[in-house]
């Protein structure tokens, strides 16, 4: 029971560690939490917040930092599963959520530095079957949640969740909940297949296949979407604390304001679409949901943001072209969200830096949360990229948890 928490033991050393490879074991009450990976000297204050973090009911966390294109923090710990029975490995996946909204939009920002595409073209055509491209969304209201279909009307069942046709074709019929452009909703789950599917028209490929060919592969990131059976086998379990739940007339909310109508069936039709009672299942993990279920490390995040952070290469492979880039983490609509119940900002996939939720101390960083804290952002002005993930989902987005790491880092710079 080396590397999660255990019984301390006579003898146990309080901490193990310095710079390069890093072990940490930090004593709570009757317990002691190892962490395990590597810690360049000047960055102490981040694994602290780290093995800290386990004092906030962390179950099993990592967390990784490039500055200047070096990883200078590599940091795993505590456990895969709830139960205490897998430790967290250097290789561990896990459900990352919404981090993994900017990257499917990727595919499409792709498409537009190539120009296969135009950020203010009719969505419907390359997609003519989509009703809200039909009625006017273009692909940048797609890209920045303004395409009004936050949310599919007809009941849909977990079976159809595991399809994708299915669920683009639910989506595309979907009568829009405002008319396109002129205002914004999280699209918290249709995100994904919309984007997705637009993307698939002109290359043919879902955004698991696009993800490991162009992004994952080329950049060697360990980020996923539709897990193959091997890769399951790394999958830490999450463990959901949520007040969210699936109510008796999900399919129907009849009666309600249009708005809250349409937030219910944004998280719960179909009943899974949130992750909520599947999210440790083998057909979750398999399937591709990408505003939902990205699975990574966070070496794979900060892998990526690094390419961000550069401008949209590193290491001779170019992931997007800097213009383009410019233009997707730049705020491109403002304003309430009836889904995250505040002021929002809204890039082309990316959450800009706004002051109630900052990524940084610096303008111009980007990047996205996760349901339960998971985090991915860069700060191109001080080449920081930054990767979190964990597998106790409380609360969501920003939390304690991430904070801490954030503000560790910024104290080390």
């Amino acid at each position: 029971m080396d590397g999660g928490f255990r019984p301390i033991l006579p003898g146990d050393l309080v901490c193990l560690c310095g710079a390069g490879r890093a072990v940490q074991r930090r004593h709570y009450g009757d317990f002691v939490i190892t962490v395990g990976g590597s810690c360049d000297v000047g960055f102490e204050a981040v694994r602290e917040a780290f093995a800290g973090n386990f004092d906030d009911d962390e179950i099993g966390a990592a967390c990784s930092i490039v500055v200047e294109g070096r990883t200078v923090v590599d940091l795993w710990g505590g456990w895969a599963d709830a139960h205490e029975a897998r430790r967290w490995q250097a290789d561990t996946v896990v459900n990352a959520y919404s981090v993994g909204k900017p990257i499917v939009a990727l595919a499409v920002l792709q498409l537009v530095a190539s120009g296969a595409l135009e950020l203010d073209a009719p969505a419907s055509a390359h997609w003519p079957e989509l009703l809200a491209g039909q009625q006017g969304a273009t692909v940048r209201d797609v890209l920045c949640h303004r395409a009004g279909v936050p949310a599919i009307r007809r009941p849909l069942t977990n079976d159809d969740l595991w399809d994708w046709e299915t669920m683009t074709a639910a989506v595309a019929g979907t009568e829009p909940w405002w008319a396109p452009g002129t205002r914004h909703g999280y699209h918290t789950n249709t995100y994904g297949f919309l984007v997705g599917e637009l993307a698939r028209r002109i290359t043919g490929r879902l955004p698991g296949d696009w993800l490991a060919a162009e992004v994952a592969g080329p950049l060697g990131a360990d980020l996923h979407w539709g897990m193959s059976p091997r890769d399951q086998a790394r999958c830490a379990d999450v463990v959901w604390e949520s007040d969210l739940s699936i109510p008796p007339d999900w399919s129907a909310p009849h009666g309600l304001p249009d708005d809250k109508a349409m937030v219910i069936l944004g998280y719960v039709n179909p009943p899974g679409i949130s992750s909520i009672g599947v999210v440790n299942t083998p057909e979750w993990r398999r399937a591709q949901v990408p505003s939902t279920n990205l699975h990574a490390t966070a070496q794979g995040i900060a892998r990526l943001y690094a390419a961000l952070a550069a401008g949209g290469s590193i290491d001779g492979v170019t992931i997007i072209d800097a213009d383009v880039l410019d233009e997707a983490t730049t705020s491109q609509s403002e304003g309430w969200c009836p889904f995250l119940e505040r002021d929002v900002s809204f890039g082309l996939g990316f959450q800009p830096t706004r002051p109630d939720r900052p990524f940084g101390p610096n303008a111009g960083s980007y990047g996205h949360f996760g349901t339960g804290g998971a985090l991915g952002f860069a700060d191109p002005a001080a080449e920081v990229a930054f990767g979190y993930v964990m597998n106790r989902v409380k609360p969501r987005w920003q939390n304690a948890r991430n904070r801490a790491l954030v503000d560790a880092l910024y104290g080390c710079l």
